[in-house]
């Protein structure tokens, strides 16, 4: 499980803070002193606090969410860069423009048209422009690159954001809370730890403090990220069993030989069969008996007609 020591925090000067006039009084829980006009963070609830985000980090990985590094001042650069491009995920280093998130369909135009630049370029389209046309171009290509080259293929709101800095990157913080995005932050004791979900507190101007917290973000979203694809791999294996077994169902269904002819008789069986067939049996005797009576004058056969009860059987009409 990815997690930072105390040795580490020590070594990167995670515990020292900014100057006792420039503090935030909403830190005073995670400042331990002060020595020679700066504060001194409390470690130990530094380590509980970045533990806290690393599971949080992790879990947003394990359910397929998406991170967004968000860290524009120098120091910051280098590592938000490294550490996005380890795991993956979306990073902003220069400036944050207003509306990234809440106005991301403006952005996104602007996505797509550097993308078709990208193609332009690829084609050798721009060959074909003059010279002019073609510097403009590329001036137009640069900036957009520079703004947003580290959410070029971002198509949703991230799940979660990492900050470095609070106060500087306050647009950022304020348009993920509008959004519902829980936001990790390294929290200087210059900072606000309320406006956030979960503060790290630490040093945020240190190369090595900045570093040492983005590594540790980028390896807990890396073992969340395996989890999820644990999960996908075990969900896809069920499907292609549960298919595999629908269409052996269905193969044994369709070789199975089909059955032609009559239904079987009702309950009853044959006996049943012969009462119901009697009926007929004796309809064609009777009409036998009307034939064979063809030579009888007309008040015999209409005698019979009425009375068929006392008309002569077939024996008695042979012996005649």
């Amino acid at each position: 499980m990815a997690s930072v020591t105390m040795k580490e925090m020590l070594d990167a000067g995670v515990h020292f803070g900014h100057q006792t006039q420039r503090w935030n009084p909403k830190m005073k829980n995670y400042v331990y002193t002060d020595r020679g006009g700066i504060h001194i963070i409390d470690l130990q609830k530094t380590m509980v606090r970045a533990q806290k985000a690393a599971d949080f980090v992790k879990e947003v990985a394990a359910s397929g969410g998406r991170l967004i590094f968000v860290g524009t001042k120098k120091q910051a650069i280098e590592p938000i860069v490294e550490a996005a491009a380890r795991c993956g995920q979306y990073h902003v280093t220069k400036r944050w423009l207003g509306g990234m998130l809440t106005n991301f369909e403006t952005i996104k135009s602007s996505i797509d048209h550097m993308k078709k630049i990208d193609k332009m370029k690829e084609a050798g389209e721009l060959t074909y422009l003059t010279k002019k046309e073609r510097a403009r171009i590329e001036k137009e290509y640069g900036k957009l690159s520079e703004f947003l080259s580290g959410i070029r293929d971002m198509k949703t709101m991230p799940s979660a954001m990492f900050v470095v800095d609070l106060p500087k990157e306050h647009i950022a913080v304020a348009e993920a809370k509008r959004l519902g995005i829980p936001v990790v932050a390294i929290a200087d004791t210059n900072s606000d730890p309320e406006t956030i979900e979960y503060p790290i507190p630490g040093n945020d101007d240190a190369i090595r403090s900045i570093k040492l917290f983005t590594n540790m973000i980028a390896d807990s979203f890396i073992e969340g990220a395996k989890v999820w694809e644990q999960r996908l791999r075990t969900s896809s294996d069920k499907q292609s069993d549960a298919t595999e077994k629908s269409a052996k169902t269905e193969e044994k269904e369709m070789a199975a030989p089909k059955k032609r002819g009559a239904p079987a008789p009702a309950r009853g069986g044959k006996a049943q069969a012969d009462k119901k067939a009697e009926p007929a049996i004796v309809k064609v005797t009777k009409a036998r008996k009307l034939v064979a009576a063809g030579t009888a004058d007309e008040v015999e056969i209409q005698a019979e007609l009425e009375n068929p009860e006392a008309a002569p059987d077939s024996t008695e009409e042979a012996s005649e």
